[in-house]
């Protein structure tokens, strides 16, 4: 049986480097991690307690073992699903994950810390998700968990509705921008853009930016912010799809520095939409 710390190690992001390695011993891998996950929740459980210092990442990130080998053989479908969680309220075992409610008392249940907003959202781990089933689902969310709904409830569920409502609210936003669904993703592999910096941006790109930047400030008409505003979407259109493919082929410090890019643009994309508010 592996340790937390073997764990630690066939998720981390060096793994996801290699999809050679995955490819080749993921049915030992995913054999290993579950028999392990179940024998450490058998162990929670007793406690009766979750413990959030577990550092267990097998646990809080959907992409580690196989996004870029078989997306059938994601951690949600043989990690995540064999931690036993019971109803804080019935003790009836929650088959479900996350589980949003119990389906013998109907008790809203807590968030389930470190999950992610993918498995939250019930999204694939994949940057050109479907946004329209992401809207679906953050709607069916809303309706279902909005604390409107438990003001008759005990405290205690209308705390756990106020909290899930707002990880829904937070996940969907996340997820819903390429933008930010992409600077999520990194920082689900450890890496981070800085705020105020010109991180991964050379001279030139710079430049060009100022020129576009100068064309917009001295735009006399709606019709000339709308053609820069239009030629920026073109931009973040087609840095969306190397963003996903840096990432499909676990090339990080390709994707970062292309969300850099795409941070810039996104900058502009905002500022055409303050010109043309001008001009009403």
């Amino acid at each position: 049986m592996l340790s937390v710390n073997s764990l630690r190690i066939v998720g981390s992001s060096r793994a996801v480097l290699h999809p050679s390695w995955l490819t080749t011993n993921r049915l030992l891998v995913s054999k290993a991690v579950t028999c392990t996950a179940y024998s450490m929740s058998t162990s929670l459980h007793r406690r009766g307690t979750w413990h959030s210092n577990m550092n267990f990442r097998v646990l809080r990130k959907e992409r580690e073992l196989f996004y870029f080998t078989n997306q059938s053989a994601s951690p949600r479908n043989c990690c995540t699903s064999q931690i036993k969680l019971n109803c804080w309220n019935c003790k009836h075992l929650l088959d479900k994950r996350p589980a949003f409610f119990c389906v013998s008392c109907k008790a809203v249940q807590p968030p389930v810390e470190g999950t992610s907003y993918f498995k939250i959202m019930d999204c694939d781990y994949t940057f050109t998700l479907d946004t329209q089933k992401l809207q679906k689902t953050y709607l069916q969310l809303q309706r279902s968990l909005h604390p409107d709904n438990f003001s008759q409830k005990s405290v205690k569920e209308q705390e756990y509705s106020e909290s899930q409502s707002a990880l829904i609210n937070k996940a969907y936003n996340t997820l819903l921008k390429p933008l930010s669904r992409g600077l999520y993703m990194l920082e689900l592999e450890g890496m981070n853009i800085e705020e105020g910096t010109d991180s991964g941006a050379d001279s030139n790109f710079l430049m060009k930016l100022m020129e576009i930047n100068e064309s917009l400030d001295e735009a006399q008409s709606p019709e000339e912010a709308i053609m820069i505003g239009r030629d920026i979407k073109g931009k973040l259109a087609d840095l969306t799809v190397h963003i996903d493919a840096a990432l499909r082929k676990g090339e990080l410090q390709a994707a970062k520095a292309i969300l850099v890019q795409m941070k810039y643009y996104a900058n502009i994309e905002e500022k055409v939409k303050e010109k043309l508010s001008e001009f009403l």
